[in-house]
């Protein structure tokens, strides 16, 4: 390369050089050239921004503009659009034993307490709330589903309270359109634990056509509001009237769910153990599907429950409800006028009988004096032996003349040896007939008097007015009185009750004194001990009301024993026997007819050996 080609390449790569540095642009015209170029990339993907904040902010609207206008055509398109979203709000009804609070999504009722009662440990009765209340109708509109559960209602209304002899309402409404939509009336009074319902669809007739039924979603979980929540789980579950004055309900003790459509229905229930809601269709209830469930890890609720119902409607589309928000209390659910009080479980057969005409009428009337219930118990159970001495008498009577023949039953048994039980019961069977004695004279009215008592295991654990009240050293007499605690034990629980335990003690000394009376030996001596240790099992968790009333039952039993002692003497009944003995002509004529059926069974025993 010669000396001028060398220069010229020279120079050349020098201008370049002084181009590059005397023309490379500022950092600030490069920041400038980068965001240039990202808005350009925006802009073709149609999401371009400003370079300033305002400009951003106007991008980021008209953005938010054009999807709000995608959504809101979309919306518009589907029924009930509009009320698809929204945000929930929460409108107070009271009144003088209510707080009922009412969600604008749904426009159903999210929750009640009870303002004049409280949970065991003091704290507001609040009977449901939260995410598992529903309330919906359901129905087809369009090509879609519709659960008016999932919409907004809008209403105007504010707060309300209500008191002494007013009443008022608040509207929800759900709209289809300006001139379609559906309203929740709801009404309350001033006093009451009734909320009163009417769904009534307006210019719908195209969806809801007024002939034809609707559909209704209810579900809640029933919170726990009683010390023991296992007994008070085997007290809830979901209870339903027919037309035809019938009550039934599902188990529970289980899990269950029933389908009920061959009969119309006026009411159901989701039943706690001394509180209710019930939901009351005046036109009623076509169809149900109910269910309930229980969660046993989960300690705050007691049961969840749900009913699939079809509601029958009025002639103009609407569908009158009412609801039951309240305690079970017999006479407060007979005043609601529509069986309610059937709610309260008085036992099956015979034992309801004795306790609705019985025992409830003359435990009302004790209730009236204003007493501690403790006190009420004791004289309700005075009343009780009192009407049944008579039968005590007679089986006292009968036991002390199987006490005097037991001499002559056990020469008899020594005569005839126990290797013939045949020969030897026809030979007892002999004695009783020549002494005018039936064996079965001191269990007859013993059995007589069981389904009074089995009755009042039905009644205690039943009665409200127990709840809270205490006696002694029972805080509560409406669940157990725990005087000692420990980790679980089988069969017994975490605790012992007092209250059980000297009832139990109180059986066991009865059953000592029993066989005293009655003679009994062998195996028969040692059979009564069992029971009391089964019922120490059974009833330690059970309400000290009701272990009070059998402990009471037991003391009152051996006062009238003392008492009969001195009125039945020994010497007067052998003398008696030996006189019947005397007349055995006249005591074949009195032989009962179990001695006879005894003695042909005997016969036919003996021919069988023969």
């Amino acid at each position: 390369m010669d000396k001028n080609t060398f220069t010229g390449l020279f120079l050349i790569m020098a201008i370049i050089a002084g181009s590059i540095y005397f023309l490379k642009p500022s950092e600030a015209e490069l920041k400038k050239e980068r965001l240039v170029q990202h808005q350009d990339s925006l802009k073709k993907a149609g999401l371009a921004k400003a370079n300033t904040p305002a400009t951003a902010a106007a991008a980021k609207a008209d953005t938010t503009k054009k999807a709000t206008a995608v959504t809101d055509s979309l919306i518009l398109k589907s029924p009930f659009g509009a009320a698809s979203v929204g945000t929930e709000k929460l409108i107070t009804l009271e009144n003088a034993e209510l707080i009922v609070k009412l969600s604008t999504k749904g426009g159903k009722v999210a929750s009640v307490e009870l303002k004049n009662y409280k949970t065991f440990d003091k704290k507001p009765l609040i009977l449901f709330n939260g995410p598992q209340t529903h309330f919906g109708l359901n129905f087809a509109a369009g090509n879609s589903n519709i659960n008016t559960d999932n919409y907004y209602f809008t209403s105007t209304a504010t707060d309300l309270k209500v008191k002494g002899s007013d009443s008022s309402s608040i509207t929800l409404r759900l709209s289809y359109s300006p001139t379609q939509y559906i309203d929740y009336i709801y009404s309350l009074k001033g006093e009451g634990f009734k909320l009163g319902l009417t769904v009534k669809p307006t210019g719908l007739d195209n969806i809801l056509a007024n002939a034809s039924p609707v559909n209704l979603n209810w579900a809640a979980s029933l919170h726990k509001q009683e010390k023991d929540i296992k007994q008070e789980r085997l007290y809830s579950t979901v209870y339903y009237f027919n037309n035809e004055g019938n009550v039934d309900y599902l188990s529970e003790a289980k899990d269950d769910q029933k389908d009920v459509s061959d009969k119309k229905m006026q009411w159901i229930a989701f039943k706690q153990h001394f509180f209710s809601n019930a939901l009351i269709a005046k036109n009623g209830i076509t169809r149900s599907n109910m269910a309930v469930a229980t969660d046993v890890a989960d300690t705050s609720d007691v049961k969840q429950m749900k009913a699939d119902l079809t509601l029958a409607r009025s002639a103009d589309g609407s569908i009158p409800l009412e609801f039951y928000f309240g305690p079970n209390r017999y006479s407060t659910l007979k005043a609601q006028g529509v069986e309610l009080q059937k709610l309260v479980n008085l036992g099956w057969g015979p034992l309801k009988y004795i306790n609705q005409f019985a025992v409830l009428p003359l435990f009302n009337v004790l209730k009236n004096f204003n007493w501690n219930y403790g006190l009420v118990i004791l004289i309700l159970t005075i009343a009780l032996k009192l009407v049944l001495s008579p039968l005590t008498y007679k089986s006292y009577l009968s036991m002390a003349k199987m006490r005097v023949l037991k001499p002559e039953m056990d020469e008899i048994k020594t005569k005839v040896g126990e290797d013939n039980p045949t020969l030897l019961q026809q030979e007892y069977l002999k004695l009783y007939k020549k002494a005018g004695v039936n064996p079965l004279g001191g269990c007859l009215p013993l059995l007589i008097q069981m389904p009074i008592v089995i009755a009042f295991f039905k009644f205690f654990p039943s009665l409200f007015e127990l709840r809270g009240e205490s006696f002694l050293w029972m805080h509560d007499l409406s669940t157990y009185d725990a005087v000692v605690t420990f980790p679980t034990i089988p069969f017994i629980g975490d605790h012992i009750s007092l209250m059980c335990l000297l009832m139990t003690i109180s059986t066991l000394i009865y059953t000592y004194f029993n066989n005293q009376i009655s003679g009994a030996t062998g195996q028969m001596k040692y059979i009564g001990y069992i029971t009391p240790i089964i019922f120490l099992a059974t009833l330690n968790s059970y309400p000290s009301g009701l272990n009070y009333y059998y402990f009471l039952a037991n003391m009152l039993t051996f006062l009238q024993q003392y008492l009969i002692k001195f009125m039945v003497d020994d010497k007067k009944i052998h003398a008696q026997i030996q006189e019947n003995k005397k007349k055995p002509e006249e005591a074949k004529k009195k032989k009962s007819g179990f001695q006879a059926r005894m003695e042909e069974m005997m016969r036919a025993q003996q021919q069988a050996k023969k």
